[in-house]
């Protein structure tokens, strides 16, 4: 698989969105008990790229340090696009 499907799949994965988007709640919820919000964000995104392709299914003909590369660039992708939604909803909200 090239980079673009590889990176296309894991946008399009539903376990993956999910996790980001319960990650980004915890986040949210705990940041009056942290001093920094945006730590715990980015370890969420790291693990959640580490463990998806190493614990699932994934194919043979991916190497796992490309997956977890490509994968930490699409959990970054779709925890911008939820922060972009948040915003939008914050301006609408208003």
């Amino acid at each position: 698989m090239d980079f673009i499907a590889i990176y296309l799949s894991q946008l399009a994965d539903p376990f993956r969105i999910g996790m980001l988007v319960f990650l980004l709640i915890t986040a949210a919820n705990t940041a009056h008990a942290t001093q920094n919000r945006w730590l715990p964000i980015m370890l969420g995104i790291v693990f959640i790229a580490v463990l998806i392709p190493a614990t699932l299914d994934r194919s043979e003909d991916v190497a796992l340090a490309a997956a977890v590369g490509i994968g930490i660039l699409a959990n970054l992708t779709v925890v911008a696009v939820l922060f972009l939604v948040q915003a939008g909803y914050r301006r609408v909200a208003k």
